[in-house]
């Protein structure tokens, strides 16, 4: 069964982000929603499928919607 999603602070995503605990994914599919509600350091949810057979499962994943 899955748990819901936890949720944490844009503070708590900022540091994670900058010790590299965290991969920030853009949840939305299409490309042109991408780049207008993009942030930095952030991944697009094509890129993010992409590079999942390479991460490790313990790879903490953020992602996130505007």
């Amino acid at each position: 069964m899955m748990s819901e999603p936890e949720r944490i602070t844009s503070e708590e995503v900022i540091q994670k982000l900058k010790t590299g605990k965290a991969l920030l994914v853009c949840a939305y599919e299409d490309d042109a929603k991408f780049k207008k509600v993009h942030l930095q350091g952030a991944i697009s949810l094509k890129e993010f499928k992409s590079k999942l057979p390479s991460l490790a499962k313990e790879q903490e994943v953020v992602f996130y919607c505007a």
